[in-house]
C-alpha cells in the first residue's frame, strides 16, 4: 500500500495553488492493477466497519466535494459499495429547503452526521455554504466570511465527541470536466444528469478554484486535515480513496466489545 495519506493530505493551513496541482495521477501503475487492487481493499475496509459498528464507540464522516462532473458519485458508488449498508449512510446535499434555510447553515448537516458506530458519506456538504455560495453571491461576503470559523468549531466538536473526518476534493482538470459534461448529452444513460445549470457554473470556473483554495487554507485543521484528490482516472481516484480511508480506519483501531453475559452461562438446547 502506497502512503497515498501522507502524499495527498494538505498540512492545515497550507496555501496551495491548484492549478498546480495534478489531476491525473496514477504512479505508472495500470487501470487493470488498480482494479485488482481495490477489490483487495475492499473485504479489509468491510472488516474495519465491522468492527467500528460492534464497538458503537466512535463514528466516521467522510466529506467528498469537487466540480461538478468531478466524480462524487463514482466513488460512493466504486469504494463505500464495499461497506455493509446497515452502518453506512450516504447523504446528498442539494439546495436547501424553506424548512431548512430558517435555520443555520449547520443545522441540515448536523442531522446527518452519523451516530456512534455508523460511517458516514457526505455528498457535498457544509462546504457549500463558503463555495457555490461565496461564488452566487448567495448571502453577503460579511456572512460567509465568518462560516470558515464556524465550520472549524463545529468539526471539532464533531472529533472531540468521537466522531473522525475524512476530507476529499476531487481534484479534475477543466478539460475533463468538459468531457464528462458533454458525455452527459451524448450517452442517453446519463441525460438525467445533464442540467443547464452547469454550463453556467462552469463559467465560474476561476472563483471556484479561489473559493476551493481558502476552504482547503482555512478549513485545513489538525482535527479534520483535506486531501487533494488526483481525480481525471476515475480508477486512480478510487483506489487513492479507498487505500487512505482504509488506512484511516486501521488508526481507530475499533474492537470487538467484550461479552454482556457470561457466555458459559448460556446453554443451546
Amino acid at each position: 500500500m502506497k502512503n497515498w495519506t501522507k502524499k495527498f493530505r494538505i498540512p492545515p493551513g497550507k496555501r496551495i495553488r491548484l492549478e498546480d496541482w495534478p489531476t491525473a495521477g496514477g504512479d505508472g501503475m495500470e487501470k487493470s492493477e488498480a482494479r485488482r487492487r481495490l477489490e483487495i481493499i475492499g473485504p479489509q475496509m468491510a472488516d474495519w466497519q465491522h468492527r467500528l459498528y460492534a464497538e458503537q464507540r466512535r463514528a466516521v464522516l467522510v466529506v467528498l466535494q469537487a466540480m461538478d462532473a468531478g466524480g462524487k458519485d463514482g466513488v460512493i458508488r466504486r469504494v463505500f459499495t464495499f461497506l455493509n449498508p446497515q452502518g453506512c449512510r450516504v447523504t446528498s446535499f442539494k439546495t436547501p429547503t424553506p424548512s431548512e434555510l430558517a435555520h443555520d447553515f449547520l443545522w441540515r448537516i448536523h442531522q446527518a452526521v452519523p451516530a456512534r458506530g455508523e460511517v458516514g458519506v457526505f455528498n457535498r456538504s457544509h462546504y457549500e455554504d463558503v463555495l457555490i455560495v461565496r461564488v452566487q453571491n448567495l448571502v453577503r461576503q460579511k456572512v460567509w466570511e465568518q462560516r470558515y470559523d464556524q465550520i472549524n468549531d463545529f468539526e471539532r466538536m464533531l472529533t472531540e465527541n468521537g466522531t473522525a473526518i475524512f476530507k476529499f476534493i476531487l481534484h479534475i482538470s477543466r478539460e475533463e470536466q468538459r468531457q464528462r459534461l458533454e458525455e452527459r448529452l451524448r450517452d442517453p444513460s446519463k441525460h438525467w444528469k445533464a442540467d443547464p445549470a452547469d454550463a453556467r457554473e462552469r463559467e465560474c470556473w476561476d472563483d471556484y478554484i479561489a473559493a476551493y483554495e481558502d476552504a482547503i487554507e482555512r478549513c485545513g485543521t489538525p482535527w479534520a486535515p483535506w486531501h487533494v484528490i488526483p481525480a481525471d482516472r476515475k480508477w486512480f481516484r478510487d483506489l487513492a480513496i479507498a487505500e487512505i480511508f482504509l488506512e484511516g480506519l486501521r488508526s481507530l483501531r475499533p474492537q470487538y466489545p467484550p461479552p454482556k453475559v457470561d457466555l458459559s452461562k448460556i446453554v443451546i438446547r
